[in-house]
């Protein structure tokens, strides 16, 4: 009924509580099975089918409906996940093939290098500060290194 009305997880709670009550009880095994193939648990529900056939193997609706039906999903769910997987790893390998290899060592890179760090310690050299007042404010206040500025007693913030 459950499973009827889509309320999967109460299903499955109620299924194992079948199966606890009377683990010998093919149907009840069966049901768990469906419940957990509804919340997309396709090997647990194998699993439930299996133990449900080892109870009673000659149950016809078992095998040809519910295992043959969750191991077609397993299938697909295997498939899936293979092309899901391949595209990433062809991407990988493209971005992986379009990276040139510079030498680091060669003196246009020494260049660059040297005028990014002398731009960033001029950058280090005054630091700007946020300040919200109580009032809700925002003020921007750049520091020196040599005066720093300190705000006054409605300082509510202050980040950097």
């Amino acid at each position: 009924v459950l499973m009827s009305l889509h309320e999967m997880f109460p299903a499955v709670h109620a299924a194992e509580m079948a199966v606890q009550r009377n683990p010998r009880s093919w149907d009840a095994w069966q049901t768990l099975g469906r419940a957990q193939l509804g919340l997309g648990e396709i090997a647990l529900a194998i699993r439930s089918f299996q133990v449900s056939l080892h109870i009673f193997p000659m149950n016809p609706e078992v095998w040809k409906e519910d295992l043959s039906w969750a191991r077609k999903l397993h299938e697909q769910q295997k498939a899936t996940k293979t092309d899901a997987v391949q595209p990433v790893a062809k991407g990988k390998e493209l971005a992986q093939e379009s990276i040139p290899d510079y030498d680091f060592e060669s003196d246009e890179i020494v260049a660059v290098c040297a005028a990014i760090a002398e731009k960033e310690k001029a950058l280090s050299a005054a630091k700007t500060v946020v300040i919200v007042s109580a009032e809700g404010t925002v003020e921007t206040v750049t520091e020196k290194e040599d005066c720093p500025t300190t705000p006054d007693e409605t300082l509510f913030i202050k980040a950097r």
